[in-house]
Formats: C-alpha cells, sequence, structure tokens
C-alpha cells in the first residue's frame, strides 16, 4: 500500500469520526436534569465522599498480585516448549521458580497479605 492511499484513508477515517461527533452535538438532544448528573450506582444513593483514600496496602496486595501473575505469562513459552528445551531449560524454569518462591515466603514472612 502506497503512502498516499493510505494518508487518505487516515485522513478519511478522522473526518467521518469528527463528522459523527458532530452531529451528534448538532442533532441529539439536550435535556440537562439533575437526576441525570447525579451518580448512579445499581440503584442505591452514593455513600460518602467518592474521593476516599485507599490503603497503601490494598496497593501492595494489588502489585504483589500482579507481580505473582505475571510469573505465568513466562511460564507459559516453557510448557509449551519444554520437550524441546530438555534438562536445561528445565533448571532454568527451576532456578525462575525458586526465586519466585523465596520472594513469596519472603512476603509471607513479612505478613504482607494479612489484612490488619
Amino acid at each position: 500500500m502506497e503512502w498516499g492511499s493510505a494518508g487518505i484513508y487516515i485522513g478519511l477515517v478522522i473526518a467521518m469520526a469528527v463528522g459523527m461527533l458532530v452531529a451528534s452535538r448538532l442533532l441529539g438532544p439536550r435535556r440537562p436534569r439533575p437526576a441525570k448528573d447525579a451518580a448512579y450506582d445499581c440503584g442505591v444513593e452514593p455513600i460518602g465522599s467518592p474521593r476516599e483514600r485507599f490503603s497503601v496496602h490494598f496497593y501492595l496486595v494489588a502489585i504483589l498480585f500482579i507481580l505473582f501473575d505475571i510469573e505465568t505469562v513466562f511460564l507459559i513459552p516453557w510448557a509449551v516448549l519444554y520437550r524441546k528445551l530438555g534438562v536445561p531449560g528445565l533448571v532454568e524454569v527451576g532456578i525462575f521458580v525458586a526465586v519466585l518462591g523465596f520472594g513469596l515466603l519472603y512476603v509471607l514472612k513479612r505478613r504482607a497479605l494479612e489484612w490488619e
């Protein structure tokens, strides 16, 4: 595909998007009401401030979850190719899992996953 035709295509896509937004703004009904601006959460009136701060512990647990969840992304390719990798691949994955295991033991020892 030539750059000229790609540029025309991108220009048409942007023009259509802008055109739809403008048409929606000009032709769409506008009936502002206080009920439309109010927060709606499962039919229950909101309680408290929406700007409530989360505990640092919440973020710590979230980061630990992501850390130990991402390990599966690294284990899946090994699981697919474990026969081709042979014993050296098994040793490398064993080291990887051991490092993660020591990390998990450290987190458990520090009681980072306990809610207090």
